[in-house]
């Protein structure tokens, strides 16, 4: 166990993950539907750990790269950034939707555990032991929980106007975030 890079790690999982910049997501998700805190936390957290373990398997197992992984999962961003900065409804509301499956998708899949940061999950595995990373994950783990649990609050002090403006400026930058990552991917789809 090396603190340097739990921390390190930590750092950069926590930028990736960006909980703190998917404020206004999460409450554009929680006016649709409640959402539980702690199975959302618990399933990105999950996710994440699987996905260190068995992912660069996984996806050889079913024939795709990473960075065909990472151009997928940015073209769905693309789309929650669409809803966000349009005011449009592109992903359909399913009506017998319970608290559960908005908790799972797309809170902790693809909003917290995303293309994004599965990719870097692999990425860091290089440079970082084991156990580093899951001490990591989990310290991110506690702070998403944090966030998710707050939201109200946070919400109310923000009001609906500042959730307006905060969806708006947070779409512009999610749907930047979604064009770089798939123009770094979808070039290196093309050039191999």
């Amino acid at each position: 166990m090396n603190f340097n890079q739990i921390l390190s790690a930590f750092l950069i999982l926590f930028a990736v993950i960006d909980v703190i910049g998917s404020i206004p997501l999460i409450i554009a998700i929680k006016e649709k539907t409640p959402i539980r805190p702690a199975l959302a936390t618990l399933v990105s957290g999950v996710i994440m750990i699987a996905f260190l373990f068995l992912g660069e398997k996984l996806l050889t197992f079913i024939g795709v790269d990473i960075k065909s992984f990472a151009v997928a999962g940015s073209i769905l961003m693309g789309f929650i950034a669409f809803e966000m900065l349009l005011g449009v409804q592109i992903f359909k509301e399913d009506d017998d939707a319970d608290t559960a499956s908005a908790s799972v998708v797309p809170l902790a899949f693809p909003l917290l555990a995303g293309a994004g940061t599965l990719t870097t999950i692999i990425s860091i595995r290089a440079e970082y032991e084991m156990t580093n990373i899951i001490l990591a994950i989990v310290l991110n783990m506690i702070v998403i929980y944090g966030v998710l649990k707050s939201v109200n609050f946070i919400q109310r002090i923000i009001g609906k106007a500042g959730t307006k403006i905060l969806n708006k400026v947070f779409g512009i930058i999610l749907l930047a975030i979604a064009v770089k990552l798939f123009s770094a991917n979808a070039k290196l789809l093309f050039t191999n």
